[in-house]
């Protein structure tokens, strides 16, 4: 098993990418911290998974939530190895101009200002560990953007940033940073990054932009988490993996 007698803690982990990232690492040994605003989601995850998994819900833009996950984990589990920042959130596809102030604020408060709580809660307990890893889940949107999700993009191109300069500070402490930017996915999400009704006709008009003919689903992006968290990838950070079948080329 890759990540025997790893603690991880994977933020968003109720649905979506979370869940296939949750549910891998568990297969492969992780103790498993599900954490989400959907409690009861992650419970129900929780308990599919097994005793080796427990649910925590967590409001990721909030520092007393993210304290009291981060020492829920470490209390249920003796400490923390692998911090998986997967929570996220957009604004439906439009015009740059008539996203609103509340949909902005939220979309950086979430997939921005969670990695800086997180990343404040969780690296004294990783120091304990004698290092640790932390990975973003980031997006092709920020690295390759388009039209209709400008505010949103933005935000992924600071998580891609943030990755990297994480990754140059925290090296010193054996904690290695790296980042996934999956293509758009088959997740609750999909109808705001499409901004039209998810249909096997508007599918087939952003499948076109990406060569190897699909969209991304949860296991691709569990894979590319599991790769990150393995120590035998413990040379590796301060990377942005593509997950995109090849979108972004």
């Amino acid at each position: 098993m890759r990540l025997k007698d790893k603690v991880a803690v994977v933020t968003g982990a109720a649905s979506g990418f979370g869940r296939g990232i949750a549910e891998l690492f568990a297969a492969e040994g992780a103790k498993v911290v599900i954490a989400d605003l959907n409690g009861d989601g992650a419970a129900d995850v929780a308990r599919a998974i097994g005793e080796h998994a427990l649910a925590c819900h967590c409001d990721v833009t909030k520092r007393t939530d993210v304290e009291a996950m981060v020492a829920h984990t470490v209390a249920s589990f003796g400490g923390l190895d692998i911090l998986v920042n997967n929570a996220g959130y957009t604004h439906k596809n439009q015009s740059l101009m008539t996203v609103s102030e509340d949909d902005f604020d939220r979309i950086y408060a979430v997939n921005v200002k969670s990695i800086y709580l997180a990343t404040l809660a969780a690296v004294p307990e990783m120091e304990k560990r004698g290092g640790g890893v932390i990975i973003n889940t980031a997006s092709t949107a920020g690295v390759r953007p388009r039209p209709g999700l400008t505010w949103y993009n933005g935000s992924k191109g600071a998580a891609v940033i943030l990755t990297k300069s994480m990754a140059a500070e925290l090296a010193s402490k054996n904690i290695r940073v790296n980042a996934i930017n999956p293509v758009i996915g088959e997740t609750g999400m999909i109808e705001q990054f499409m901004g039209m009704p998810d249909t096997p006709e508007n599918r087939a008009k952003f499948v076109g932009g990406i060569p190897l003919g699909r969209f991304s689903k949860p296991s691709d992006i569990a894979n590319a988490a599991l790769f990150l968290a393995d120590p035998a990838s413990s040379f590796i950070t301060g990377v942005a993996i593509e997950v995109d079948g090849g979108r972004c080329i």
